[in-house]
């Protein structure tokens, strides 16, 4: 995935959140997260470094308060955000962009997944009423069911594996996991259902 802020972007979107108030380190932490809907979350080593930059140029001041510094803007940091408006609103046309990117390669993977877990349902359930069909043996009739059911069980958790570590894997990357996403999934699981219910009652 390509950076969320291109080159300067970071400092200055420090400043219009500086601009908003004065913040701790964490609290910008977790606001660049917050406003990048979890696609973005910036490490100390980040974010530090160029909080004392803005400050060698005299665009930020900082207090401690406690265990906590404080950074605040000064006027010429707030001239500087003034200047740039044009700029801040590109900068959140892109994360807005950047969200709205993720959550579709999100809804898109579980959408693939489903139609493939279908299909293979589907296929195995064709597959074992042919074979019903050729034989008048009962008990190998059931001994076929019981394979495929074992196939079938290794189909559904290999599926819920795969999706739980692709769900996993997004929020432990920062990743925000939204409602909608989740709903998207209930609807899908719940047809996926409806639709092996209606094909083993044929």
């Amino acid at each position: 995935m390509s950076p969320v802020f291109s080159h300067g972007d970071l400092r200055l979107y420090l400043l219009n959140l500086l601009d908003e108030g004065p913040r701790h380190g964490y609290d910008i932490m977790q606001a660049l997260s917050d406003r990048t809907g979890g696609t973005y979350t910036p490490s100390a080593g980040t974010v530090y470094p160029r909080l004392a930059k803005l400050e060698e140029e005299g665009l930020v001041t900082k207090s401690v308060d406690g265990r906590k510094t404080v950074y605040e803007i000064t006027e010429a940091g707030r001239a500087e955000v003034a200047a740039r408006q044009g700029d801040l609103e590109g900068i959140e046309a892109g994360l807005t962009d950047s969200v709205r990117l993720i959550a579709d390669e999100v809804r898109g993977s579980v959408r693939e997944a489903m139609k493939s877990l279908r299909a293979d349902l589907a296929a195995a359930s064709r597959t074992e009423r042919a074979e019903a069909r050729v034989t008048t043996e009962s008990d190998d009739a059931r001994a076929r069911s019981r394979e495929q059911l074992h196939r079938a069980d290794a189909l559904v958790s290999e599926f819920r594996a795969r999706v739980r570590s692709d769900l996993r894997g997004y929020v432990a990357r920062g990743g925000e996991l939204a409602a909608s996403l989740v709903d998207d999934l209930e609807r899908t699981l719940d047809d996926a259902a409806r639709t092996l219910t209606r094909t083993l009652q044929r």
